[in-house]
């Protein structure tokens, strides 16, 4: 290799690494703290209904020191919802649920039902990020099981919300019936869907709902087709982070962590099934493990979805 070859491949080196180092720096030190709020509007209401506002929240991995993160999340009960739909893995350390209920305080007495991801249960492990191109991440057996009981009381007792964890609740909120179901984390299989067909046999024996919601921590396509044959008209799920890294501008996420297809794990889409085209949310959540803290491509979110009457 001649000299004006060899200073050449060492500028390309170094511009490569200078490129890599600034993606760093940029989603560990700037994106992750860039807390956005996602608005969608869904005409999915019977005729004659007023709006509804339901924000969907998720995958909050809370740590006591994260104050950023619960001033942002706090500030969200200034949107008056109707609704809080949460999605799930809201602890992120032994210590989390203190931040926790200082982000969620506002939103006491707001109805509300959630669903459990693993790290409500379990705390986070260090993992090999490499491992989730090759496919759903797997359970660490030595993971510190943190107070998910504290957890269920201050959402159940304090906020008034209902744990939808492989059962259903049935909500009048703003004039409208609503029918909710859900399961338990589908990533480590603890969903029970069969548990649910007494419980949505239940829910129609009294009456006709509304809206019917369906709502998961992990958008695996078992679940969701689950939903639909269960009549849902709108399915709610987090746990991807919206893949966390991504390239730029593309629709599609490298990694979703689960088996929903690349371009529909994050945001509003529509899942298909049985004949049937019903609205699906996954939200790329709130926060990230605090073994990769890192966003990029995919900043932090919540949801607002005004749900309008149907045309």
């Amino acid at each position: 290799m001649t000299g004006s070859s060899s200073r050449t491949a060492l500028t390309a080196v170094a511009a490569v690494g200078a490129v890599g180092v600034g993606a760093a720096v940029w989603g560990i030190g700037v994106e992750r703290y860039l807390f956005t709020l996602r608005e969608h509007t869904l005409p999915i209401l019977p005729a004659g209904s007023r709006e509804l506002r339901v924000l969907h929240l998720s995958d909050a991995h809370m740590a006591p020191w994260q104050q950023r993160k619960q001033e942002w999340i706090a500030r969200l009960a200034e949107l008056a919802p109707d609704l809080v739909v949460n999605t799930g893995d809201n602890l992120g350390h032994a210590e989390g649920l203190a931040g926790i209920r200082h982000a969620f305080a506002g939103l006491r007495g707001v109805p509300g039902v959630y669903v459990h991801g693993s790290n409500d249960l379990y705390a986070p492990s260090p993992r090999n990020p490499l491992r989730y191109f090759t496919g759903p991440s797997k359970a660490h057996r030595s993971a510190e099981a943190l107070d998910t009981g504290a957890l269920d009381r201050f959402l159940t007792d304090e906020l008034g919300w209902h744990a939808l964890d492989n059962t259903a609740a049935t909500l009048e909120v703003a004039g409208l019936r609503i029918d909710a179901f859900g399961v338990n984390d589908a990533h480590r299989h603890w969903d029970d869907t069969a548990a649910l067909i007494p419980k949505r046999a239940e829910q129609r024996a009294t009456g006709e709902a509304d809206l019917v919601l369906g709502v998961t921590h992990a958008p695996y396509r078992r679940v969701l087709d689950s939903f639909i044959d269960l009549d849902a008209d709108l399915l709610l799920a987090g746990h991807t982070h919206g893949g966390q890294v991504r390239v730029p501008f593309s629709p599609k996420a490298l990694v979703a962590n689960c088996d929903i297809p690349l371009d529909q794990a994050r945001g509003l889409s529509t899942w298909t099934h049985g004949g049937r085209r019903v609205p699906l949310h996954v939200s790329a959540g709130i926060g990230h493990s605090i073994f990769a803290p890192v966003r990029f491509g995919c900043r932090p979110e919540a949801s607002l979805l005004t749900l309008v009457p149907a045309s």
